[in-house]
């Protein structure tokens, strides 16, 4: 297939919430303790909550950054690209890249909404679940219906108000839920547990996909404090392994039979190992350790439930049949610092390379309008919706690299230990109580 006929469809990709997010969705009685942008002396923009700064650090926004820039320097929204923030430009800058369609995770709010769950005042927090939700539902993809995926955010902290909320969201044709990769680490209890029912059967009987985003735990593999950064970015797909194997091991599959679950960025290259080493496990130790998954095998509950994300993914790409094909998603990820924008296209096509039209199809956009219930071409004409078109409705919009404003942290060599605790301790200092 040649690059410029593929339809690109994200299944991965964030927004960096506006000032004005909760300016037409929030009830007037919860307006005054709403969260609310602030700028620090130093120039960082932060949305303040409960007395405290929350930050959009900058690999959350580095999309047409140089790549030296990369850090964790806290940003402004002028430092940003206004694709980051703003839905009109953002789809400039997807036709650009020749994406048709994006699903975006959210950023301050932490991905599965965990911001909101350590509320104090929890029905200030539901009632900001709420206005989140219809802001992104009816403002962030309703301005663009045919380019972007609703996805939610749930009240993390009661499963029957979970429940409730994507009943109430799929109404409005919102099928995909953020959740927790581990919430046990969030103090919850784990997925193992009937605590979720609620939640989960709600999501059955809808046909909402539970999206678990890496870093959904608000936990990361950090091997030791001196490690150098390239060591807990590379194995940021650890955990989401650790998410697959919670699945197939669960009493989920069997009790939710419709249920789907997306494992976002977690890539795909290790799925053929860790399908193996479930079954030769289940089959080895599931009659003493009292396991039963009735007449299935592990790989096949992945096979029926499961969604796998890739960027860029070669090795997973050449074993995709022991993955299965309808199980590979793409994903963009824009505008963290692992995307490949502007350039996805390109990227992709050389790890594509020889794999059969009808497979591509499957993999760049017919899984995800499948999975998550969603059909652009209702909308637009699918001779408007390739790589090709798209980019020619992109003609003179700027996708060049712009070196703007001074960085807080931009290192050329891994950062060291002390860079580090500088850092992080930076952080804590403009996070403490304010006002």
């Amino acid at each position: 297939m040649r690059v410029d006929d593929m339809i690109l469809i994200s299944v991965d990709d964030h927004v960096v919430e506006p000032p004005d997010l909760f300016d037409e969705h929030l009830p007037a009685k919860w307006r005054d303790v709403a969260p609310r942008i602030e700028r620090t002396s130093a120039g960082r923009d932060a949305w303040v909550y409960e007395g405290a700064r929350i930050y959009n650090i900058g690999m959350n926004a580095v999309a047409g950054k140089p790549r030296h820039r990369y850090g964790l320097e806290p940003t402004c929204y002028e430092d940003m690209r206004p694709g980051c923030y703003d839905v009109h430009a953002r789809v400039k800058d997807m036709n650009a890249n020749g994406v048709l369609s994006s699903l975006c995770f959210p950023s301050f709010p932490q991905f599965c909404g965990q911001l909101f769950a350590r509320s104090n005042d929890k029905d200030a927090a539901l009632a900001l679940v709420r206005a989140y939700n219809d802001w992104h539902v009816d403002g962030w993809c309703g301005a663009y219906p045919d380019r972007f995926i609703p996805l939610a955010i749930p009240p993390l902290w009661d499963p029957e108000l979970m429940a409730d909320e994507v009943r109430r969201l799929a109404r409005k044709g919102c099928h995909a839920v953020t959740f927790s990769e581990n919430p046990a680490k969030l103090g919850h209890p784990s997925w193992h547990s009937p605590h979720w029912d609620p939640f989960l059967r709600a999501c059955d009987e809808e046909g909402t996909v539970v999206c678990l985003h890496i870093g959904s735990s608000s936990e990361m593999v950090l091997t030791a404090m001196d490690a150098p950064v390239p060591v807990q970015i590379s194995l940021q797909g650890v955990n989401i392994m650790q998410a697959a194997a919670d699945l197939v091991f669960s009493r989920v599959s069997r009790e939710f039979p419709n249920i789907t679950v997306a494992l976002s960025e977690g890539g795909i290259g290790w799925v053929p190992y860790y399908l193996e080493r479930a079954d030769y496990t289940y089959r080895r130790h599931g009659e003493w350790t009292g396991v039963s998954l009735g007449d299935r095998l592990p790989s096949e509950i992945f096979r029926e439930h499961v969604l796998t994300c890739f960027i860029s993914d070669a090795v997973g790409l050449e074993l995709r049949h022991h993955i299965g094909v309808e199980n590979i998603a793409w994903e963009c990820d824009y505008p963290h610092s692992d995307s490949t924008w502007p350039d996805s296209p390109e990227d992709l096509d050389r790890e594509l390379a020889g794999i059969p039209d009808d497979e591509v199809a499957l993999i760049t956009h017919e899984n995800a309008m499948r999975t998550f219930r969603f059909d652009p071409f209702t909308q637009r004409p699918r001779e408007r919706a390739t790589v090709e078109a798209l980019r020619e409705e992109a003609v003179g919009w700027d996708v060049a690299v712009r070196d703007v404003g001074e960085p807080w942290i931009a290192p050329t060599e891994p950062l060291t230990q002390e860079q580090k605790l500088a850092a992080f301790a930076r952080l804590r200092e403009d996070a403490e109580a304010v006002g």
